[in-house]
């Protein structure tokens, strides 16, 4: 999954407001071997300024338009948990949901009318856990997609994401990283965000566009720990990581091999 970020104050310093090189930089993600695109027009880093539903898709319509006129085949994402930006981007050609808040009611019903998959991520105001991260995260996932299922969603159709830092220090989103085949265990397709994040920063020492030997790490952990997805700025290097990962854990071969 590449990130394609519309936004003024992202922060790894990616974010494109202007709608034409927002578009070219999508088509970029694409051809350096993204899967899914994903698009987001509000920031969700640290201390990040909310913004309207209507600035949101504002910035978001015209991108996700022009993607899906220029790329028909592509999967494209929105990154949002407004009902109605889910609407506006759907209509505009969005066929996923990636919602950071969870799998608020009125977003799954939005959801569940547009007959789109939703990644659903766990998430909280304060990095503060009665007991064990890992146990709080899967059990707020493992609910909100019991909800998605019984509400008539496919299973196939939720993938869930433990949030590495969101609402978390970095020694909880080390914690998670180490048990990830747990969350794999739950049964439903699964999602890691661990991109260019400031816990890389912090074992590394390295800023955000220099963080992509870390966030290599966590992609071939994850993978073998059975994670299907990863949301990441640089799709080539990454690419090439989850090629030898899959190769080695899932027995993946490229197409013309002998």
């Amino acid at each position: 999954m590449g990130i394609v970020n519309v936004t003024p104050d992202s922060f790894s310093g990616d974010g494109i407001e202007e709608p034409d090189l927002a578009v070219a930089f999508a088509h970029t993600q694409l051809e350096r071997g993204s899967d899914i695109l994903d698009v987001g027009a509000e920031s969700t880093r640290p201390g990040h300024t909310p913004v309207p539903a209507e600035t949101e898709i504002a910035r978001l319509v015209p991108v996700i338009a022009a993607i899906r006129r220029r790329s028909p085949p592509a999967i494209l994402s929105v990154d949002t948990h407004k009902s109605g930006v889910l609407r506006a981007a759907h209509a505009a050609g969005a066929d996923l949901l990636n919602c950071v808040w969870g799998l608020p009611h009125d977003v799954l019903e939005t959801a569940l009318a547009l007959q789109m998959p939703v990644v659903v991520m766990h998430n909280k105001l304060e990095a503060r856990y009665d007991g064990d991260v890992m146990d709080e995260v899967l059990s707020f996932l493992e609910e909100a997609a019991g909800r998605a299922v019984r509400a008539g969603m496919p299973a196939e159709h939720v993938i869930l994401d433990p949030g590495i830092g969101f609402g978390k220090t970095a020694d909880h989103n080390l914690h998670i990283l180490q048990q990830l085949s747990r969350l794999v265990a739950l049964g439903f397709p699964s999602l890691l965000g661990t991109s260019r994040k400031s816990t890389i920063g912090k074992l590394t020492g390295r800023d955000p566009e220099d963080r992509i030997y870390g966030t290599a790490a966590t992609t071939a952990l994850a993978i073998g720990a059975g994670i299907d997805v990863v949301r990441v700025h640089d799709v080539s290097q990454t690419k090439d990581v989850a090629s030898v990962a899959d190769a080695i854990v899932r027995d993946w071969r490229p197409p013309g091999w002998t």
